[in-house]
C-alpha cells in the first residue's frame, strides 16, 4: 500500500452500487474506504471522522437516494475546509451543487457501469498521480495465483496511460499478466481493470 486514501461517501441504499464501481478500484495499491451513512454509536461515528481526516480524496456518491443526505453534505463540508480533493460521483447534474458545483467530477451512468468506473478510475489517477499513488510503476493489480498448486504472487503493471487503455477496450484486446511460479496467464478488461479469465501455463 502506498498510503493514499480515498473515502466514498454515500447513503446506506446505494451500498450495492458504490461497491460494483469501487470493486476494481479496491484492487489498486491504494486504501478504499466505503463509508456508511447510518452509524450506531458515537464511537463508530468518531472513527469514520477519523478515517475521513486521514483520507487523500473524498469521492461523494450524489444519486437521487443521496440527495438529502446531511451525512455526505457533512463529510463533502469537511473535505472542503480541510483542503481534501474532492472528486463527486453523480447520478444528474443538478445534484452537484454548493461546495462542489465547480469541481470536475464523473457522471454516473447506471447503463453503462464501464463507463463509469473507466471515468472514475481517470479521475482517480489525474488526482492521485501527482502525489505518486498511481503513477506509473506503481500503478498495478497485485494478487495471489488460484492455481491451487502454486503460491506464488501475480501482479499486473499498468504502464498506458488512461487514453490507450480505451482504446484496447474499444477494439476487444485485453491486459495480460503471467505467473512466474506456474506460467499462468490472465486476462483484464482495460477499462475497469476487472478480471476476465486465466489460462494454464506450458509448465
Amino acid at each position: 500500500m502506498t498510503g493514499e486514501r480515498v473515502y466514498v461517501s454515500h447513503t446506506p441504499g446505494d451500498l450495492e452500487l458504490v461497491q460494483e464501481l469501487f470493486a476494481t478500484v479496491k484492487n489498486f495499491p491504494i486504501n478504499v474506504h466505503v463509508a456508511l451513512e447510518e452509524v450506531e454509536s458515537r464511537q463508530s461515528r468518531a472513527r469514520l471522522e477519523g478515517r475521513l481526516a486521514n483520507s487523500t480524496v473524498v469521492v461523494p456518491v450524489l444519486t437521487e437516494r443521496a440527495a438529502g443526505s446531511a451525512w455526505i453534505n457533512q463529510e463533502i463540508g469537511y473535505a472542503r475546509a480541510n483542503g481534501l480533493p474532492i472528486v463527486p460521483l453523480y447520478e444528474s447534474e443538478r445534484l452537484r451543487r454548493g461546495f462542489i458545483s465547480d469541481l470536475e467530477g464523473v457522471s454516473l451512468d447506471r447503463e453503462d457501469a464501464t463507463v463509469t468506473v473507466f471515468n472514475l478510475l481517470s479521475r482517480l489517477r489525474s488526482v492521485l498521480e501527482p502525489l505518486g499513488a498511481l503513477s506509473v510503476p506503481n500503478w498495478y493489480v497485485r494478487f495471489p495465483c488460484t492455481v491451487p498448486e502454486c503460491s506464488a504472487d501475480v501482479t499486473l503493471e499498468i504502464e498506458r496511460s488512461q487514453t490507450k487503455l480505451w482504446k484496447l477496450h474499444r477494439h476487444g484486446k485485453l491486459l495480460s499478466t503471467t505467473c512466474e511460479g506456474c506460467s499462468s496467464t490472465y486476462y483484464f478488461e482495460p477499462a475497469t481493470i476487472g478480471y476476465v479469465r486465466r489460462e494454464p501455463g506450458d509448465r
